[in-house]
């Protein structure tokens, strides 16, 4: 799998807590993160407000394009 690599700050009490949970979970702080990134991805799949605004980007992209493509 291709990977993509991102900066991300966290205050000072954030970074230790997750330093925390990785250590405690027995895995890396960039493997935390994206356990972490999967779940936030998957939950916003289920929520129907979640994917109704994802719709309405959708129908104003689709416009646009449309309308460049004239």
């Amino acid at each position: 799998m291709k990977q993509k690599a991102f900066t991300v700050r966290l205050d000072t009490d954030q970074a230790t807590d997750l330093e925390a949970v990785a250590a405690a979970d027995g895995i890396s702080v960039a493997e935390e993160i994206r356990q972490a990134v999967a779940e936030r991805i998957e939950a916003r799949r289920h929520d129907p407000a979640f994917q109704e605004r994802i719709r309405s980007i959708i129908e104003q992209n689709q416009r646009v394009l449309e309308r460049l493509a004239e």
